[in-house]
């Protein structure tokens, strides 16, 4: 996702073997797009697996309350 400025968007790319990559292509990538392109990325995550597993983008609220008792 780019900024409303007139910032240029960067490629990164790796040549050669997944298995000699490593996981520091990922961590260099993802330091560079900063913590706003890594919040949105997740929630994109997010959305997209409860598209898959429940049909709908909203994640169900979780229920604390384990009873209820009137005095």
């Amino acid at each position: 996702m780019m900024s409303s400025t007139n910032a240029k968007p960067s490629i990164r790319e790796h040549y050669g073997p997944q298995k000699t990559a490593g996981r520091q292509f990922d961590r260099a990538f993802w330091q560079a797009q900063g913590p706003e392109a890594i919040f949105n990325a997740a929630t994109d995550l997010i959305q997209g697996y409860f598209v898959l597993k429940h049909g709908h983008a909203l994640p169900r609220m979780e229920r604390a309350v384990e009873s209820y008792h009137r005095k």
